[in-house]
């Protein structure tokens, strides 16, 4: 019998402005220690993809290329942890953020036609859509890291939920459930916890 999966999360706040914090959101932990992993096949990750605008919808993604999503977003993650948690950063996570930043041409390339000469233009194939997408995602959590904005960023305060946000006053809660799910964790802890024995 399949589980029971919670109806899809509304993107975190912060998740639209920042596609890195997307790609870190996108896997839900949820109750019971199920996870929704919306990289975890191609077709789901070429979906994602299409979704963010960063691949067409027939880009044909094969299991390297998810993997390689997989893999980003958990670098990018242990930034994220690194960051609010004010501890240095692993080296391994810079690595492969930097090595996804650097994996396309950023200026448009001198290319030469037997029959025209010289000219100029960005390589784009279709083989290079997802280092296109790594990149952009890589640089996108660069610029969050590097802005303002990085202060605000903080972890969901609700339990199991393991998504991130870009913190809005005190809200410290990825969406309305998980708002909900703390505050009835909380009265459910006052109203369990032991009185204390008062002396006779």
């Amino acid at each position: 019998m399949k589980e029971p999966v919670e109806p899809p999360l509304p993107p975190a706040p912060g998740a639209e402005q920042y596609p890195s914090l997307a790609l870190v959101n996108s896997v839900i932990a949820l109750p019971g220690g199920h996870y929704v992993d919306l990289l975890g096949t191609p077709a789901a990750a070429n979906r994602w993809l299409v979704g963010l605008g960063l691949a067409p919808v027939d880009a044909g993604m094969r299991e390297m290329c998810a993997a390689q999503l997989r893999a980003l977003r958990e670098q990018i993650r242990s930034l994220f942890d690194s960051r609010v948690a004010a501890l240095p950063a692993l080296p391994a996570a810079l690595s492969a953020v930097n090595d996804a930043l650097t994996r396309v041409p950023t200026a448009p390339l001198l290319q030469w036609d037997d029959k025209n000469g010289p000219y100029r233009a960005a390589p784009h194939p279709t083989t290079a859509i997802v280092d296109h997408a790594l990149a952009t995602l890589a640089a996108d959590a660069a610029d969050l890291l590097t802005s303002p904005d990085a202060e605000r960023l903080t972890a969901c305060g609700s339990a199991p939920c393991n998504r991130y946000l870009l913190r809005h006053g005190r809200r410290h809660w990825c969406s309305t459930r998980c708002g909900d799910r703390a505050r009835a964790a909380r009265a459910y802890a006052r109203r369990t916890r032991p009185m204390p024995d008062r002396p006779d």
